[in-house]
């Protein structure tokens, strides 16, 4: 019996993981479970532990084993502290002796296209659709995302993992019908009113509001709630131009880890309050953000969009005779 289909033994736990429960994964109870299946279990504590801020204790763990999996978990826990040298050279190890094991292709592929070697992810990820589907996210190739999340449709009809990858893609469609270009310049508040309508559209709205219905349904259910599907939620309700609402998921994500902060709200409420005007809150938090994570994405994509906005500057700048 596949082990995570809905009479498995591993699909609670596994639900739990991908739904952000960190702790439920964390006090799952495995003392039950068959022994062909608990090595898989640890591994998904393990990763629990990582993704809940104690990468060294999570590797003080998987360093006592010798198995594949937990060599895989110690590579992992070694790039979530910043030794991304030393995880890349355990990765392609592992992949040279165990490419195989399922734990090493999950884990090896994270970090390979954390380091850039995007190819190598994906020949390594070949199983394993979801990942397949946040690489080409990645890559802004939402196309090729569709087709990897048609394809495991076919067969992950009740799939969870499926949904919310599917979700993401849905978030990923572009809405065109009501913002064609135009030659003159319009008023903020028709350019608004446009907005509204295309989000209304085929095109944009309707798979906006699946995965919103998905997030929502993760996020207000006492038995699957976290930060991370409520920060789902928030971006979900952005995309529908739920400005308030969003606002409303994202303050209760943060409130939620008030003795660890949710790294990824933090960035959404910088640029949800960027959005709506509330340029002293949007400073207010990239500065929190700046303190907890200095080398996030967001951050880096600043300063990188600050740079060259001014080289664009400089070319035009006053020339003193």
């Amino acid at each position: 019996m596949d082990p995570f289909s809905a009479e498995g033994e591993l699909l609670t736990i596994h639900n739990a993981f991908h739904q952000g429960q960190y702790q439920a994964v964390l006090d799952f109870d495995t003392s039950s479970i068959s022994q062909s299946n608990v090595t898989t279990a640890r591994v998904l504590k393990l990763r629990a532990q990582i993704a809940s801020g104690d990468a060294p204790g999570a590797k003080s763990i998987a360093k006592k084993e010798n198995s594949p999996d937990f060599k895989a978990v110690n590579a992992f826990a070694q790039y979530s502290l910043g030794d991304i040298s030393s995880a890349e050279k355990q990765v392609e190890q592992l992949i040279e002796s165990s490419s195989e094991n399922a734990t090493v292709q999950i884990l090896g592929g994270i970090v390979l296209q954390a380091v850039g070697r995007t190819e190598e992810a994906l020949s390594l990820l070949s199983k394993h659709q979801a990942l397949i589907t946040q690489i080409h996210l990645q890559q802004n190739r939402t196309d090729l995302a569709l087709k990897e999340v048609s394809a495991a449709r076919k067969w992950a009809q009740d799939s969870l993992l499926v949904n919310i990858a599917e979700s993401w893609v849905g978030m990923r469609v572009v809405c065109r019908s009501s913002l064609s270009p135009s030659p003159f310049p319009k008023p903020i508040s028709i350019y608004n009113q446009q907005l509204t309508q295309c989000l209304s559209t085929v095109q944009g709205g309707e798979s906006y509001q699946s995965a919103f219905y998905v997030f929502e349904e993760m996020a207000q259910t006492p038995s699957s709630t976290s930060s991370k599907s409520l920060v789902s939620q928030a971006i979900s309700e952005l995309h529908l131009g739920r400005l308030p609402e969003a606002e409303a998921a994202l303050n209760q994500a943060l409130q939620n880890n008030e003795s660890k902060k949710d790294i990824e709200a933090i960035a959404n409420a910088v640029v949800l309050a960027t959005i709506m005007g509330k340029s002293a809150e949007s400073e207010r938090y990239l500065e929190e953000l700046r303190k907890e994570k200095e080398d996030h994405v967001l951050l880096r994509d600043l300063e990188e969009k600050g740079r060259l906005f001014d080289q664009a500057m400089g070319k035009y700048a006053a020339k003193v005779a």
